[in-house]
């Protein structure tokens, strides 16, 4: 007996852990349900009931395949060595499959589980599946991890021309097993299930993620360049949450990208190569994890900007978490978050900036709370994303660039559509008005909005006395 440990590899075609199992002999399947370790990961409800549906699907899709899925549980990964070994020794397995994950506690999970295996006699195998290149794999001449993206983007387009990651078999059906699907749980202890309406707008399976899929790659990809930073239209994929649970594969991404494009994403579409940069993005961000751990462990990439004299402002905090800061494209797009468990990206950027650079409160703060709601929450893209946005981070915006939240809403959301679907209160301004009701004075017609919370311009200078006053990155490396 055979047997795959599955993980955010929710699939079954292209998944290169289940295809390797296969190929040995007879297989089952195993999903550690971990809410203790979840908890402590941030991960949020929504996400936890997304892999719940999804496991749902692939159970049966298994099923016709003859491939048990078993259920076991474990609070935390300390525990997964002897929950896993005991399973082992029950189905006599000659062989442990795995898709590589990423992150210093996943990679410590795996190491131990492999150790305890590998002394029981159980070989433990573990594939390349997640990423389209093997982190260590894609350095700089001086053999070191890439800082930025573009240098890295050149190197992965120089790969792809030599050899395009292949897809992976579907396996065939094995001989039917006396062993029993085990029933998956409908929710975990600690997380509350989302609305229906939140579960209607992320249908879980496989076979969904492929509609998506192909409907972008037929009919959106092309105005993707042109589209994606406008939030109120359907300029996006709304594939992330599939991805970060492996519900589909990057390598499935780049193919049905390519095929559009006539198999080029250098040249040709626009909208499709600006898609496969944001492929190359994600990647980018996980090769970051392998490469400089201190991200896992909430470091600020660059740690001069460890010095920065963020503020304790649990009012601010609060406001800006419950969508009532008074700028109305931070409030809409926090208010999509909470209702959807997805915000628009254009709107992470926005909201990111505002938070850390308006307000001055720790980037880390704001990852924690998007974690904790985001239905595609991944640490890599999160964290990139965060320290981009707060300036601590690799390949970072400049400390000096900070979004103006009015000229974002007036030039992404001009006509205020996406406003005024998550602010109906505001549903009465006109398009110049939407974006800055305040400006109007006495409110009128919109009593039950609050006042913008902060000063733009007096919060921006503050902000850029507050990062010309780090000591310099060879400072901080001297005293270290």
């Amino acid at each position: 007996m055979h047997l795959i440990w599955l993980r955010t590899d929710l699939r079954l075609h292209d998944n290169t852990a289940l295809a390797a199992a296969c190929q040995r002999g007879p297989v089952a399947a195993v999903y550690l349900v971990t809410p203790e370790q979840w908890l402590a990961h941030d991960d949020a409800p929504c996400k936890v009931d997304f892999w719940l549906r999804n496991l749902q699907h692939l159970s049966q899709a298994l099923g016709s395949l003859n491939i048990p899925l078993l259920i076991r549980h474990a609070a935390t990964w300390d525990q997964a060595p002897a929950v896993l070994g005991q399973l082992c020794r029950e189905l006599s397995v000659e062989s442990m499959h795995v898709n590589e994950e990423y992150g210093i506690h996943e990679s410590r999970r795996d190491a131990a589980v492999a150790e305890a295996l590998e002394a029981d006699g159980v070989t433990f195998h573990s594939y390349l599946d997640q990423l389209l290149f093997q982190p260590g794999s894609v350095l700089t001449k001086t053999g070191t991890y890439f800082q930025v993206f573009s240098q890295f983007r050149k190197v992965c387009y120089a790969r792809l021309h030599s050899a395009l990651p292949r897809r992976v078999a579907t396996p065939k059906a094995q001989a039917a097993l006396t062993l029993k699907s085990d029933p998956i749980p409908e929710q975990v202890d600690g997380f509350e299930p989302p609305s229906e309406t939140l579960r209607a707008l992320w249908p879980a399976g496989e076979d969904e993620a492929r509609r998506r899929l192909d409907a972008f790659a037929d009919q959106q990809i092309s105005y993707y360049k042109d589209e994606r930073d406008f939030p109120a239209k359907p300029g996006t994929s709304q594939l992330s949450a599939y991805l970060a649970a492996g519900v589909v594969s990057p390598r499935q991404c780049l193919h049905a990208a390519l095929q559009t494009n006539q198999g080029e994403f250098e040249s040709g579409d626009i909208g499709t190569i600006t898609w496969i940069n944001e492929l190359l993005w994600r990647e980018f961000y996980k090769h970051i994890l392998v490469g400089y751990p201190r991200v896992s462990r909430h470091r600020a990439f660059r740690p001069e900007t460890e010095a920065l004299a963020w503020r304790d402002a649990p009012e601010d905090l609060a406001a800006w978490q419950q969508a009532r800061t008074g700028l109305p494209i931070i409030d809409a797009a926090m208010r999509q978050l909470l209702e959807t468990g997805w915000m628009h990206n254009r709107l992470r950027m926005v909201v990111a900036m505002f938070l850390t650079k308006n307000l001055l409160i720790d980037w880390r703060e704001g990852e924690r709370f998007f974690m904790r709601h985001l239905i595609d929450g991944d640490l890599a893209a999160n964290n990139g994303g965060w320290q981009w946005s707060s300036s601590t981070g690799t390949d970072s915006a400049p400390y000096f660039r900070i979004f103006s939240p009015l000229s974002q809403s007036e030039k992404f959301d001009g006509d205020g559509v996406f406003i005024k679907r998550w602010l109906p209160e505001l549903a009465t301004l006109n398009k110049k008005e939407v974006h800055n009701p305040q400006a109007l004075g006495g409110l009128f017609g919109v009593a039950d909005y609050p006042r913008s919370i902060v000063d733009l311009k007096k919060s921006r200078e503050r902000a850029l006395a507050a990062f010309r006053n780090l000591p310099s990155r060879q400072e901080v490396a001297e005293h270290e």
